[in-house]
């Protein structure tokens, strides 16, 4: 995943240990999203699906911002990308197989916070922006933002963001519920969000999560039904759970948040 010859790489991979730290690096235009940089997120992502001791994705930008969105000065190379499965931007139509994290520092604008709003959850740094920005310009969210942001704001204010495309800073952010988090180091706050969701018996964590996406939408009885097809499946590691309680182990909270 190599950018223009003689810069640096303008989608890195990092493991640490079971999370995978993917960067945006693309600075001289804010992290803006070209469609060699598209394809390059489709790569990282398909790698750390791939990757079994990896359990955990934190998505991330260099510099001083997390992504402004589509490189307006290169749309015809994203325009390929708009009817394909996987979305202008990159993975944007995809829902990973793995739990991911948002680390934005600074701009998460535009396609920046459809790409955002793709990951469950998200922290900030207190220098952070957030805004559909695009509104100004006259291009459509299709990254999956119209979709997303009325499920994770609720649509009153997913509505007054996508319309007057007005500027959200990391506290109103926070008190909205479009952050989960505020942190000095927001990565460095993600990879441990990321370890300790990968210490959990990641078969029932995986199925309940799947049992949220699937189950979105559809009327209760069905949602009902989607989540006990889910868990019928992981049973047996609830089973494994319970008797370890029952031992004596997590009592009082221990190894919980």
């Amino acid at each position: 995943m190599t950018g223009d010859p003689g810069t640096v790489d303008e989608v890195r991979y990092d493991d640490r240990g079971p999370v995978a730290v993917v960067t945006i690096d693309r600075q001289h235009r804010r992290n803006a999203i070209d469609g060699r940089t598209a394809q390059a997120l489709v790569d990282a992502l398909d790698r750390f699906e791939a990757d079994e001791a990896a359990r955990v994705m934190v998505l991330t930008g260099a510099g001083d911002a997390f992504c402004a969105g589509a490189d307006l000065t290169a749309l015809d190379s994203l325009s390929a990308r708009v009817d394909g499965p996987d979305g202008p931007l990159g993975f944007t139509r995809r829902v990973a197989a793995k739990p991911t994290v948002a680390a934005v520092d600074g701009w998460a604008v535009a396609g920046g916070l459809e790409l955002a709003l793709w990951c469950d959850l998200r922290v900030a740094s207190p220098r952070s922006t957030f805004g559909c920005f695009e509104r100004r310009w006259g291009v459509p969210l299709i990254d999956g933002g119209t979709w997303r942001l009325p499920r994770v704001v609720g649509m009153g204010r997913a509505l007054d963001l996508i319309l007057t495309g007005r500027a959200v800073d990391a506290e109103e952010a926070l008190a909205m519920g479009l952050v989960t988090q505020v942190a000095d180091d927001p990565v460095g706050r993600a990879v441990e969000l990321g370890e300790a969701i990968a210490a959990h018996p990641q078969p029932t964590m995986l199925s309940d999560r799947a049992s949220v996406y699937d189950g979105w939408g559809h009327p209760l009885a069905d949602a009902l039904a989607i989540e006990m097809r889910h868990g019928v499946g992981v049973l047996a590691v609830g089973r494994e759970g319970a008797q370890e309680f029952v031992g004596g182990a997590g009592r009082g909270g221990a190894g919980t948040g």
